[in-house]
């Protein structure tokens, strides 16, 4: 327990100070976005910022956690736009009065990932509660978010539809990290985790991770941007959080997204218009 909350305590001091060096370096035009571990770990913004920032003369400052903390960042005013993928948290924010203007930019799709040898039996499977009904039933080491992020909002609500609590036991660890880290502690134990598809492509040459089960329609993951409300902070950079919303949902923005293909695979989709 403190253990834990010195850990807690450092990361949130980090943070602080983080936020800190952004505001000193930061002119009036430059814009804080607050993103999940996804869109930084897979490579994409550090492919299509630049293109934006050339455009606008606005210099993106990118914050990665996850989407859970993300919000948190918008809701204290600390960042002027968010990018991330928990729609209902997304909703809730926006009807709180935190966020304004929510747009849908793009998505793409959750898997599990496991060792080679899939000792839970889940390969090949279509049904994602069933895959975790097979990881509790053979209480196979799992590795899980534990960060309040939209991975871990979306791996909570699978175990919560098939009644297993699963925090506490022996096989499923709460790792409280991103996305990349938790891959490379299920590569380095040999367990289980739920993966964007993204950061998966990014880390799997280095985890040895396969992909054990995907393809269910609950495994949909949407990404959503959203502007923090400006009557609620004045002081933000509201006109830069429209430009890059109106840009990520415009053309240029949306072509550059579809172009994001490292080793030839598309791993992010556009939101088709409504």
């Amino acid at each position: 327990m403190l253990k834990a909350a010195f850990s807690r305590f450092g990361a949130y001091a980090l943070m602080s100070l983080f936020l800190g060096a952004i505001s000193l370096s930061a002119n009036a035009r430059d814009l804080r976005l607050a993103t999940t571990t996804s869109t930084e770990n897979s490579g994409l913004l550090r492919v299509i910022l630049p293109i934006f920032e050339a455009k606008q003369g606005i210099k993106v400052h990118v914050v990665s956690v996850g989407t859970g903390k993300a919000l948190k960042l918008g809701e204290n005013g600390d960042v002027d736009v968010v990018l991330v993928h928990a729609r209902e948290a997304e909703d809730a924010f926006v009807a709180a009065g935190h966020g304004v203007n929510r747009r849908d930019v793009m998505y793409n799709d959750f898997i599990l990932v496991g060792p080679p040898s899939d000792p839970a039996g889940i390969r090949g499977g279509k049904d994602v509660l069933e895959a975790f009904r097979r990881l509790a039933a053979g209480k196979a080491r799992f590795i899980s978010r534990g960060d309040d992020s939209g991975t871990d909002k979306m791996e909570q609500s699978y175990w919560k539809q098939i009644g297993v609590t699963p925090k506490g036991t022996p096989w499923h660890v709460s790792a409280g990290l991103g996305m990349g880290e938790v891959l490379t502690m299920a590569g380095e134990m040999q367990g289980y985790t739920l993966s964007d598809r993204a950061t998966y492509a990014a880390y799997k040459a280095k985890t040895g991770l396969e992909i054990s089960m995907q393809g269910d329609p609950r495994m949909f993951n949407p990404y959503g941007i959203m502007a923090v409300n400006p009557k609620k902070y004045p002081d933000i950079n509201f006109a830069g959080a429209m430009a890059l919303i109106e840009w990520m949902t415009g053309a240029e923005g949306r072509a550059a997204i579809s172009a994001f293909k490292p080793s030839g695979e598309q791993l992010f989709f556009i939101t088709p218009a409504k």
